[in-house]
């Protein structure tokens, strides 16, 4: 059998453009002579479509496009995710399409219902396996969660299916690849089948699928890999005693992985949103240096614009940083001094403030300004404002609703400082795009006098591992400081997290890189007085 797993780069509620890809990727698997295609999961839809499912002609109009599609299969067989309705209870499903229909339906036998996933909430999970004889291969689909626990990999390998097929939507975080994969290893050794596996690939809001589609033989043997962070088609021979390798695409890590995350998940947020440009504030820091590295290198740098906003505490290297950065990545820079309207709302509160210090109240008006700067020019052009706070200034509140929070979208939200440092340094490994003195110097929001964060917070490396305990892994305050951290740090960590709830509701979506991020993983509810 020649197979084709075709990872396809579906958008959430495009039925229509995802079946014109699931048919171009039919032409492309006939001209390679494949017998088999194998697309991702619910690829008609998009994943996830969420409570677009509660639409009784969203679901028709899915089962339309499967009717088209399956037409088009006349000279091979094509295995294609889309969402069934069954005795008036929805099912997400895999089609077995040839001789120009449907011949015959699974539905998903294990339905994921924790972090990102929220499936029980939508569909009835199936109750058996499915087996169908393609060219001479005794062959059974099944679907993403389905291959995660060996029972339903075995019951179909009992069946008789010698070939296992998994159409899955797997959404990306760091590390997820490499451990996936030898998940799928396992399972086609422990027994003895060959195993397909089809991704989806592509950004949808926060989360990002990576691809990374697979083919492993019956003794645990990667014969063929796709492409991470990309549409690829992988086509493999599969007769009955071997198979002939093909293309291995390299399994990347660490912050090549990251970075390759947050361009696509990005970039495709641009595109599926109907923007073309975006805008971001340059302050001379690392994390405005990065995101619009990340900009650049997503989009083109012809569709990045950087503005420096400099005020009376804005040092002249961070001036000369952001005009350095943007030279090196071809960006468009714009300089406004914000002094002016800085100093014309101090005279405006002047007499509701008179007779009070000076606090962080005129430090958040400078940030205000600078919001207000960045959403007229989006407003103007059309150009979508990127937010540069990263995870661990989020996850205190070290940031200024309506001003540096400002943006429609935050490629850094779940990216942990030190993950920031070392994002940067990976993409300046082989010349400097970001400057070394913006990665070397104290990182500060220049918002007072010599004003460094670390006046506020802990340092970044304490910071982020008491974050990582307490945000990611929900780890109470004694496992924390049992793990060796200082109680006093542990306290006032924590209650920055909590406080910070509200804000964090109000800022923009970001893209996914860990195993919990802010949004669809880690859902908080704002009043609360729990503390422990």
């Amino acid at each position: 059998m020649r197979l084709a797993l075709a990872q396809i780069d579906a958008v959430v509620g495009d039925i229509d453009g995802n079946a014109n890809r699931v048919l171009r990727a039919l032409e492309q698997s006939a001209k390679a002579g494949a017998d088999l295609v194998v697309v991702p999961e619910m690829v008609l839809t998009g994943y996830p479509p969420e409570d677009l499912l509660a639409k009784e002609h969203f679901v028709d109009d899915n089962l339309a496009a499967l009717r088209r599609v399956a037409a088009a299969c006349t000279g091979l067989t094509a295995i294609v995710g889309f969402v069934d309705r069954s005795d008036g209870v929805l099912h997400n499903s895999a089609a077995l399409c040839s001789c120009g229909g449907v011949a015959k339906v699974y539905h998903k036998r294990l339905l994921p219902n924790y972090g990102v996933f929220d499936e029980e909430r939508y569909f009835e999970p199936g109750e058996v396996s499915v087996v169908s004889e393609i060219s001479g291969v005794l062959t059974a689909p099944t679907i993403c969660e389905d291959i995660w626990m060996p029972g339903v990999a075995a019951e179909a390998a009992g069946a008789g299916a010698s070939l296992v097929l998994n159409l899955s939507a797997s959404p990306f975080h760091a590390g997820k690849g490499a451990d996936r994969e030898a998940m799928l290893q396992a399972r086609a050794a422990e027994n003895g089948i060959w195993l397909a596996y089809c991704n989806l690939v592509g950004g949808q809001d926060e989360l990002v699928f990576d691809g990374r589609s697979v083919v492993i033989s019956p003794a645990g043997e990667i014969v063929g890999r796709a492409a991470s962070f990309a549409e690829d088609l992988l086509v493999v021979e599969i007769p009955g005693q071997g198979a002939e390798a093909g293309s291995i695409a390299p399994m990347s890590g660490g912050a090549e992985e990251v970075y390759g995350a947050l361009c696509l998940g990005l970039k495709d947020y641009v595109r599926k949103n109907g923007f073309t440009d975006v805008v971001i504030g340059l302050s001379g820091g690392i994390d405005s240096a990065l995101t619009a590295a990340v900009a650049a290198d997503a989009l083109g740098p012809d569709r990045v614009h950087g503005v420096t906003m400099p005020s009376r505490y804005s040092s002249a290297g961070s001036v000369e940083d952001s005009r350095a950065l943007a030279a090196n990545l071809g960006i468009e820079l714009h300089e406004f001094s914000i002094e002016p309207p800085f100093s014309a709302m101090l005279e405006t509160l002047a007499p509701a403030f008179e007779g009070l210090e000076t606090d962080v109240t005129e430090e958040n008006l400078q940030a205000r300004v600078r919001g207000t700067l960045l959403m007229g020019l989006s407003n103007k052009f059309g150009w979508l404002v990127l937010a540069t706070g990263n995870k661990s200034e989020l996850s205190v509140g070290y940031s200024t609703l309506y001003g540096d929070m400002v943006g429609g979208f935050a490629p850094l939200k779940d990216v942990f400082k030190t993950r920031v440092y070392e994002l940067a340094r990976w993409r300046s490994r082989e010349r400097e795009v970001i400057p070394a003195s913006t990665i070397d110097k104290p990182p500060s929001a220049e918002l007072r006098p010599d004003q460094t964060d670390q006046d506020t917070l802990p340092p970044y490396g304490v910071l982020d591992a008491v974050l990582a305990a307490y945000v990611e892994s929900d780890l109470s305050r004694g496992q924390i400081i049992a793990r060796g951290h200082d109680a006093s740090t542990v306290d006032r960590v924590c209650r920055m997290v909590d406080a910070a709830e509200y804000k964090r509701r109000q800022g923009p979506l970001g893209i996914r890189v860990t195993p919990k991020a802010f949004g669809k993983d880690r859902r908080m509810p704002v009043t609360n007085r729990y503390r422990g």
